[in-house]
């Protein structure tokens, strides 16, 4: 059998961290129907949803500086046609400065584009606190942000 997909470019979900023991994390607000640990965390539901429209914040403060060199975000719109601005940024200093990593919009459409998979390749060392900024729609303040997925390594 013959596998389309190269070894080095397998995802490897043993490699991803353990966010559930080595972090804590705080947000800005949380649907409880939708908690963050089902982005954080495999196989826990579809995701987290904001409990207000706007601007949100997701941080996750490491219980010891990490090494990181992999991000992976995964967002999921079908019904709302928007343009999310989302910025990934980090912290050696437990959050008394921060360094942005990537700032990134993406457009969602209902008709087509209703899927965003970013995976960030990088080399951050001593990361004490890991902070992502969704905007859900650049152009209203009325739109729920959400995150499917954020897996770290």
């Amino acid at each position: 059998m013959i596998d389309d997909i190269l070894p080095g470019n397998k995802s490897s979900t043993s490699s991803w961290l353990d966010l559930e023991a080595l972090a804590d994390v705080e947000i800005s607000s949380e649907d409880s129907d939708y908690p963050i640990e089902a982005a954080l965390l495999p196989n826990r539901g579809h995701g987290w949803r904001a409990g207000k429209p706007g601007t949100q914040t997701i941080r996750l403060l490491f219980k010891q500086p990490h090494n990181i060199h992999k991000i992976q975000l995964g967002f999921l719109e079908s019904a709302v046609v928007r343009t999310q601005e989302y910025v990934l940024r980090w912290s050696i200093d437990h959050g008394q400065t921060f360094q942005e990593i990537v700032r990134q919009q993406w457009n969602f459409s209902p008709d087509g584009s209703t899927i965003e998979t970013e995976e960030h390749a990088l080399a951050l060392a001593d990361v004490t606190v890991l902070e992502l900024v969704i905007t859900p729609d650049i152009s209203s303040q009325a739109v729920f942000a959400s995150l499917e997925k954020l897996r770290i390594a």
